[in-house]
């Protein structure tokens, strides 16, 4: 209901609203809105003014009609005073009610500060609930942390950290809890750090003892690549010209799938990497974790490598290990190079290859003194190839190793040379310096086939020794060292030293011997040496890489060998001119004898049949040129020797029965020279026949007339034959 005071805006229309009040229902309800405004407004007095000015006026009304009907007045007087006791009453309860509203309204304000109060309790309440519950939140997602570190959920754990730390501490910064929480973070992000690097180091652990397994079937793979190359090569020709790694190996070779990290027999999975990378990387650590890992990586290297290896062991298990462990190693830092380039960068991977190759290489030379076995030294060889091989698939540099490979074939050919040297000994020591006797056909066929000898025909026994062909054969040894593409000037050098120092030094060794037969061997040794020398270097042109120098190969042997076989020849010509001295020095001849002798010395016969018989005999074996030229050197000798005899001092005269006596000598000389067939030989006899012609000669002047003595005695010494004429 609208208020009074709000539409009369003065109290005087009220009081005249409440008198004119049509019902005594609207009367009070026009009393009570008007001390209830009249209260609020705090207008009583006015109100009560106004009240008692109306009453006034309606008295004053009252009387002037009461003066016009006193009955009337009387009655309304009374009736007023009724009114009046009644307005007094309704003022006391109007006064009591306002006084009880007054003490309701205290009471309502009370009530309303009360659920106001209320209010802001349960508002706190709520409030300290909410908090509570972030609060949990925020310590439910911290041990939520710890309860994924240990499942090893070492991520989930990480972004649970992160969303704690980004999302829900931000809603309760205002509590101490948070910052309690806030400091704990770090250490939690340690503990996350610190598990994932423990499942990295139990990683790296097992790939450590994986590696020499991983490295055992990347060689069985390579060995299975040869063998299939090998067999491609057989069904196609071109194929052979390729090595393995090739790109045209490696076409052909596509087909065969196989993935060295993940077979039957081995499985290397990189998650525990990734997830260590990728949650250092979340933790602003990547660069740490990478000088890390390689720390890590350099360590192991470390471990890898023993400290020293051995070379003997029957099955070559020490060097195989440390190669395939090598290999391994190298693999799963290539591997891990490609899956993380920015963990492993190439120049990290090739510094740890080079590192362990010097290291594999000062360990190999170390022990190499142990091995003492040509053929040890060729299985060495043939795992370090495998090595090389297989690495150069993983596209590692292998040039230390290939450089390697030439120190083993030093060291080979030094086994070899060795084995040679007593080899070669023995032979030498154990020759009985003959013809070497054939008893089978297909002996025959051996011998020539490894000592390179071409006889006009099939004989029973050949003009070398034994000591040629045993050699021959071992020189074939030498030479066939499987060295497919490295024949150089190591191996030219050992043969040389083999063949000058070894070989032809022993045999010239041998010519101080006081035996013809085993000095004419030896000559005939050294011609098929000299021969085999031209065949060596026929192999070795043939057997040199293509990447080598073209030309022809000079063995130093080959001259050697010519050089000691002029030497055996002057040997020769030294005990067939010693023996013609000796023989030539039991002549006794009677110089001034004076009865004539029919019969040729003894001397000259025993002379005559010692050259008849070494020549058919101990000098049968050499070649024509040989005998002929110790033949003319013995016959030139000779006759020194016997022209000496009449120029002794100690003859002083030659009766003619003397000179007799030395023609006859000299005629029986000059027909078994004519038995030779040799007109060289013949010619060597001309200064003998002319000297002995010039002593028989009566007529001395003869000599003395230049154009006479030119004619006839041409040969004869200007100086010796004065000295014979005067004896």
């Amino acid at each position: 209901m609208p208020s009074l005071i709000d539409h009369c805006k003065d109290t005087d229309a009220a009081a005249r609203l409440i008198i004119l009040s049509s019902s005594e229902s609207d009367y009070f309800n026009q009393l009570i809105t008007a001390i209830k405004d009249s209260d609020i407004s705090c207008n009583g007095g006015q109100l009560l003014q106004s009240l008692a000015q109306s009453s006034a006026k309606r008295e004053a009304e009252i009387e002037g009609i009461c003066s016009v009907n006193h009955q009337g007045f009387v009655f309304s007087v009374d009736q007023l005073s009724k009114v009046r006791d009644g307005g007094v009453a309704l003022m006391t309860d109007v006064l009591a009610l306002n006084q009880s509203i007054q003490s309701s309204t205290e009471i309502l304000a009370q009530q309303k500060k009360a659920l106001v109060d209320s209010r802001g309790v349960r508002q706190n309440i709520d409030e300290a609930n909410q908090a509570l519950h972030d609060c949990l939140e925020v310590l439910r997602l911290a041990n939520q942390v710890h309860d994924l570190l240990s499942r090893k959920n070492h991520y989930s754990a990480l972004r649970a950290l992160d969303e704690l730390q980004n999302v829900h501490l931000l809603e309760i910064t205002q509590y101490k809890v948070a910052e309690m929480v806030q400091k704990s973070v770090p250490a939690t992000k340690k503990l996350v750090a610190d598990a994932v690097v423990a499942d990295l180091n139990t990683w790296l652990f097992r790939i450590r003892e994986t590696s020499q397994f991983l490295g055992e079937v990347a060689f069985y793979h390579t060995e299975q690549r040869r063998t299939r190359q090998k067999h491609r090569a057989g069904k196609i020709a071109t194929l052979s010209n390729f090595k393995l790694n090739s790109a045209v190996e490696s076409v052909a070779d596509e087909d065969e799938e196989f993935d060295i990290l993940d077979n039957e027999d081995v499985q290397v999975d990189f998650t525990p990497l990734f997830e260590c990378m990728h949650i250092h990387d979340a933790l602003g650590q990547a660069e740490k974790f990478r000088a890390d890992y390689a720390a890590t990586r350099r360590r192991q290297k470390e471990l890898l490598m023993p400290t020293s290896i051995s070379l003997i062991d029957p099955d070559g298990a020490s060097l195989s290990e440390l190669l395939e462990g090598i290999a391994g190693f190298a693999i799963i830092e290539k591997s891990t190079g490609k899956k993380a380039p920015n963990l492993r960068s190439l120049a990290d991977v090739d510094e740890l290859w080079d590192s362990m190759c010097q290291t594999a290489i000062a360990l190999i030379s170390n022990a190499l003194y142990e091995v003492t076995n040509a053929e040890l030294m060729l299985k060495i060889k043939g795992v370090i190839a495998l090595f090389i091989q297989t690495m150069s698939a993983w596209h590692y540099s292998v040039k230390s190793f290939d450089a390697f490979l030439l120190t083993l074939f030093d060291k080979y050919a030094e086994l070899l040379k060795r084995r040679f040297s007593d080899d070669f000994q023995e032979i030498v020591s154990t020759d009985d310096y003959m013809p070497m006797p054939i008893h089978k056909a297909d002996e025959y066929d051996k011998v020539v086939n490894v000592s390179w000898y071409t006889p006009e025909k099939a004989r029973e026994e050949l003009q070398y020794s034994d000591t040629a062909q045993k050699t021959c054969l071992r020189l074939l040894i030498v030479a066939a060292f499987p060295h497919p593409k490295v024949i150089d000037d190591t191996l030219k050098m050992s043969l040389d030293e083999l063949l000058c120092e070894k070989v032809c030094q022993s045999l010239v060794d041998r010519l101080s011997t006081q035996y013809l037969g085993q000095i004419v061997q030896i000559l005939i040794n050294l011609e098929h040496f000299e021969i085999a020398c031209q065949e060596l270097e026929q192999l070795l042109v043939a057997a040199r890489s293509n990447a080598s120098a073209d030309g022809a190969i000079a063995l130093r042997a080959s001259e050697e060998f010519r050089n000691s076989k002029k030497t055996a020849e002057k040997r020769i010509f030294e005990l067939v001119n010693s023996k013609i001295d000796d023989l030539i020095g039991t002549a006794e001849y009677d110089w001034t004898a004076s009865t004539l002798k029919n019969e040729p010395s003894n001397y000259m016969q025993t002379l005559t049949r010692y050259l008849s018989n070494i020549m058919n005999t101990v000098l049968l074996g050499l070649p024509t040129e040989i005998k002929e030229l110790i033949y003319f050197d013995a016959l030139s000798h000779a006759v020194t020797m016997i022209l000496s005899l009449p120029l002794s001092p100690e003859v002083r005269s030659i009766s003619p029965h003397g000179v007799a006596a030395l023609a006859k000598d000299v005629q029986y000389l000059t027909e078994f020279v004519d038995t030779l067939d040799n007109p060289v030989l013949k010619e060597n006899l001309d200064e003998l026949q002319q000297t002995v012609a010039l002593m028989q000669n009566e007529n001395s002047d003869e000599f003395y007339d230049v154009a006479t003595r030119n004619k006839k005695y041409g040969r004869v010494d200007a100086v010796n034959g004065p000295t014979l004429l005067e004896k």
